[in-house]
C-alpha cells in the first residue's frame, strides 16, 4: 500500500500510541462490568476485547482450582441497578494480583456454559489495595434472578438446610435449600411439577474429583463424622458462582454446621404384646462370583455390606423381616438367602418358595425368629399377570405368635422402579416417574391376588410391606388404597409440604416415602405404630460399604439407600 507523506502524520501516530498506552493506566476509563453482564443471560460484549478495572475478591488460581479469579466493581463505581451483576470471572494463568487488590485487566468476553468471563488475557496491572465490596445479603428462595448476583460477594442472612450430599465425596458439593424439601407427590395429586431452582450448592472451590479428605464436615467425612441431610449451615458467605448448570457458593470462609437432624437409636418396642415387622430394601445383597452384576465388587465388600445390613435389621429387635433386592439364587447352602439367615443368628429362619421367585436378578424375601413367630400354612408367590414373565413376584406368609391363635398375613412386595431406562410411550414420566402404568398394574394384581387367597377366621388381617417405588399420592398407592389397604406410616405420621417426619428415601434434594406398611381394614385397629428409622437416606453415599469396606465396624448407618420401616402389630 502506498502511503503519501502528509503534514502532521508522525504527530498523529505518536498521539495514537500515547492514547493506547494511556488506556492501560490505572484510573483511566474502562468498561463497567455491569455493562458487560447486562440484564440478560448472555453478554452483548461476547467476542469483544475490553478493559475492566475492579477488585479481586477471590483467587482461584491454586492447584486443582478454577485457573482464574473473581473481579468485582468497587462499591462507589456500581451502576446502582440491582438487576445487573457487578462482577465476573477472569480465566487466566497470569499470577499478578491477590485478594483485596484493584486490578486493571484486558481480555475477551466469553460465555462459558452460562458463566460470563474474561479470557485471552493480554494484560493485568495491579493498581494498589482497595476495600472489598460489601457482600450482598441474600436468602432463599431467590429474591430475583440469581444472574443479577453472578460472581459477586454474597452472604446468606439465615441458616440453610442440607438437602442432598450425593456428590460430596465425588465433587465436594452439598446441595442447600431454605428448609428441608418434601416430594410434592407425598401430599398432593401428581401432575404439577415443583421447581427445585431455589437451591444453591456449597462447593469446595476445586475442579478436581474425589477430594480426600472431603471439605465438609470439618476433619473430613468419616464413620463417626458424618454430615446428614437435614443439617443446617450458617455463616455462609462467599462468591456466587455458576458452573455445571447450577448456582453455587465458593466460600471465602469456612461455614458452620449444626446437627439439626442427628442420628438416633432404633425405636424401642412398645410394652403391649405384639409382633414387630421390619422392612428394608437391602440395596442389592449379592454373594455370588465377584464382582457381581449388582452389589459388592469383592468378597470383602460383600462381608462389610452384609454386616452393616445385619446391624440395621437387628437393632430394632424385630420378629419378622420383609426384604427386597436380595440376590435371586435359590435357597441352597451357598445362596444369599441362606447366608443372610445364618448371619442374623441361630434363631432366624427364611421362608422358601423354590422355583417361584421370578426371573429378575433380585427378589423379595421373608425371614422370622422361630422363637417369636410361627408360620401358619404355606407361603405363596404371585407368579401370574404382571409378574408372570418379569418383575419381582411378591411373597405372602401368614404368622402367629407361639401358642397364639390370631394370625397376620405378611406380604413382601417390590414394584418396578422409577428408572427411565428403556421407557417409551406410556412408560415415560408423566409426573410419577417412569413405568407408573406398570407399577399400577402390579399393585392391582397384588390386591386381586390377596382377595383370592384363603381367609380363615383366625386371620386378623393383611400387611403389604416393601419398596413400592411410589410416593404416597401416586397411582399405585391409590390403587391399593381403593382395594382396602391404608398406609400406616402416613396414618400415624402424615406428611405436608413443609413437614414429613418419617420418610424412606431422598432423591435430588427431596425426601419422601417409597417403602410402605399398608394394612387391611381389619388389621388397622391392631397396628400400634408404623415409623421409619432414619439411618440411610440422610447419610452421604460416601459412607456406604462400597467406599469404606476396609474400615467397617458394626454400624447401621448407610447400610442401604432406603430407610427401614418398623411396624408394631398387637396380637
Amino acid at each position: 500500500m502506498l502511503i503519501r507523506h502528509c503534514p502532521g502524520y508522525g504527530a498523529l501516530v505518536l498521539l495514537l500510541a500515547t492514547s493506547v498506552a494511556a488506556a492501560e493506566t490505572c484510573g483511566d476509563p474502562s468498561t463497567p462490568i455491569s455493562d458487560i453482564q447486562g440484564r440478560s443471560e448472555q453478554s452483548r460484549y461476547v467476542g469483544d476485547t475490553v478493559t475492566v478495572e475492579a477488585i479481586l475478591t477471590r483467587d482461584a488460581r491454586g492447584k486443582g482450582e478454577f485457573r482464574g479469579f473473581y473481579l468485582q466493581q468497587a462499591d462507589h463505581q456500581t451502576d446502582a441497578d440491582p438487576n445487573t451483576s457487578e462482577a465476573l470471572f477472569v480465566y487466566t494463568k497470569r499470577q499478578q494480583g491477590r485478594s483485596g487488590e484493584r486490578l486493571r485487566v484486558q481480555g475477551k468476553v466469553k460465555e462459558f456454559h452460562g458463566l460470563t468471563e474474561l479470557t485471552n488475557i493480554t494484560s493485568i496491572e495491579v493498581c494498589g489495595e482497595e476495600a472489598l465490596p460489601e457482600a450482598i445479603h441474600l436468602s432463599l428462595p431467590w429474591p430475583r434472578n440469581p444472574e443479577s448476583y453472578e460472581n459477586m460477594r454474597v452472604i446468606f442472612n439465615h441458616p440453610l438446610t442440607v438437602v442432598d450430599s450425593y456428590n460430596l465425596t465425588r465433587y465436594g458439593e452439598l446441595t442447600l435449600a431454605a428448609s428441608d424439601l418434601v416430594n410434592p407427590n407425598e401430599y398432593r395429586t401428581p401432575g404439577t411439577t415443583t421447581s427445585t431452582a431455589n437451591l444453591v450448592l456449597l462447593d469446595d472451590g476445586r475442579s478436581e474429583q474425589n477430594p480426600s479428605p472431603t471439605p465438609w464436615p470439618v476433619g473430613g467425612l468419616g464413620r463417626d463424622n458424618s454430615i446428614r441431610a437435614g443439617s443446617s449451615v450458617h455463616q455462609l458467605q462467599g462468591v456466587l458462582d455458576y458452573r455445571f448448570d447450577a448456582w453455587r457458593i465458593q466460600p471465602t470462609q469456612a461455614p458452620g454446621f449444626r446437627a439439626t437432624n442427628p442420628r438416633r437409636p432404633a425405636p424401642a418396642r412398645p410394652a403391649a404384646e405384639h409382633l414387630r415387622v421390619v422392612t428394608l430394601n437391602l440395596g442389592n445383597l449379592f454373594n455370588g462370583d465377584f464382582p457381581t452384576s449388582r452389589g459388592a465388587r469383592t468378597a470383602e465388600g460383600y462381608q462389610a455390606q452384609q454386616q452393616r445390613l445385619v446391624d440395621a435389621l437387628l437393632a430394632p429387635d424385630p420378629d419378622i423381616l420383609a426384604v427386597a433386592e436380595l440376590e435371586n439364587d435359590g435357597y441352597g447352602e451357598n445362596s444369599a438367602a441362606r447366608a443372610l439367615a445364618e448371619a442374623l443368628g441361630q434363631q432366624w429362619r427364611m421362608i422358601a418358595t423354590p422355583g417361584k421367585d421370578g426371573n429378575d436378578e433380585i427378589r423379595t424375601a421373608i425371614f422370622y425368629r422361630n422363637d417369636r413367630a410361627v408360620p401358619a400354612g404355606k407361603a405363596e408367590r404371585l407368579t401370574r399377570g404382571a409378574f408372570s414373565t418379569r418383575g419381582r413376584p411378591p411373597i405372602a406368609q401368614t404368622f402367629r405368635k407361639p401358642g397364639g391363635k390370631a394370625s397376620i398375613r405378611v406380604v413382601a412386595a417390590h414394584l418396578k422402579s422409577k428408572s427411565c431406562r428403556g421407557a417409551s410411550g406410556a412408560d415415560e414420566d408423566r409426573g410419577e416417574g417412569c413405568y407408573a402404568k406398570r407399577r399400577t398394574r402390579e399393585a392391582r394384581g397384588i390386591a386381586q391376588w390377596l382377595e383370592s387367597l384363603a381367609h380363615d377366621s383366625d386371620l386378623a388381617g393383611t400387611l403389604i410391606t416393601g419398596d413400592l417405588n411410589s410416593y404416597a399420592r401416586e397411582t399405585p398407592i391409590a390403587t391399593l388404597e381403593q382395594a382396602g389397604y391404608t398406609s400406616m406410616m402416613h396414618r400415624f405420621h402424615p406428611c405436608s409440604a413443609d413437614h414429613c417426619p418419617h420418610y424412606t428415601y431422598r432423591y435430588k434434594g427431596q425426601k419422601g416415602t417409597l417403602d410402605y406398611a399398608l394394612a387391611s381394614q381389619t388389621l388397622i385397629p391392631r397396628v400400634l405404630d408404623a415409623q421409619s428409622w432414619l439411618i440411610n437416606a440422610d447419610e452421604p453415599r460416601g459412607l456406604g460399604y462400597r467406599d469404606t469396606p476396609a474400615t467397617h465396624q458394626p454400624s447401621p448407618w448407610r447400610s442401604s439407600d432406603h430407610n427401614p420401616v418398623i411396624i408394631d402389630i398387637a396380637l
